[in-house]
């Protein structure tokens, strides 16, 4: 392995792909840890149940390991493997047959942006380092991402990009294969939603929401490895 490879960060997304499809089995680790937290958390928007996202991002990573020869560069790598894994979390989603839910009328943009501003100020005085500060802080991240769980699939899907990842619109436009007026107009009213239901002081900038711990992330490369050994993957 070259020295280029000993450090991740400093190798492209597309190198990596190429390095893979070439059986560079290493490449396509990097790739995975790279990426996971994202596709996880795309999966987790639709799917609202960790153990089926994991499942899903798992599935995913087998079906582009398998494709990468098929690549075009037609879209970003990390937007063609955000919609491998999109597809096949909804895939999974229909299986268990999940249901929309029902949009309710929301409050206006200027109240649900004076509620961000003061629970930004409010968590930020919080002190991690006091065990029942960090307890609460704790708490409302769960009821955070227990509401983010109730929105329905089009706007929580949009929600879990733009809003927990970050992406700009641009990018979930591209990687849902939407306009980008259709995507802002989802993200304005999954906000609006997440005000109506959350009636207390808590954080919605969601940076810390469905945190992403080193043992997940190799669990999901540890399953696709497993995978494809049983597919008859060499090196894998």
């Amino acid at each position: 392995m070259d020295e280029a490879m000993t450090d991740p960060a400093s190798v492209d997304d597309l190198t990596l792909m190429q390095r893979a499809a070439a059986g560079d089995m290493h490449a396509f680790d990097a790739l995975m840890q790279r990426h996971n937290q994202r596709l996880y958390r795309a999966a987790r928007g639709i799917l609202r149940n960790e153990a089926d996202a994991e499942e899903a991002v798992q599935e995913a990573w087998l079906k582009a390991y398998r494709h990468l020869h098929d690549f075009q560069g037609k879209a970003a790598p990390l937007t063609w493997l955000t919609r491998i894994t999109i597809n096949e979390a909804l895939m999974c989603q229909r299986r268990n047959k999940s249901r929309d839910g029902i949009i309710q009328p929301v409050e206006s943009d200027a109240q649900m942006d004076h509620l961000i501003e003061m629970q930004g100020d409010f968590m930020n005085r919080l002190n991690p380092a006091q065990p029942d500060q960090l307890a609460f802080r704790t708490e409302l991240r769960r009821l955070i991402e227990a509401r983010i769980d109730e929105l329905p699939d089009r706007y929580r899907t949009v929600f879990m990009l733009r809003g927990v990842e970050g992406l700009s619109f641009a990018e979930v436009a591209a990687t849902l294969d939407l306009p980008q007026a259709t995507v802002r107009v989802r993200y304005m009213r999954a906000r609006r939603l997440l005000h109506k239901a959350l009636q207390q002081d808590i954080d919605l900038s969601a940076g810390n929401a469905f945190s992403f711990a080193g043992e997940r992330c190799d669990r999901i490369v540890a399953g696709v490895h497993a995978r494809l050994r049983a597919s008859g993957v060499p090196g894998a």
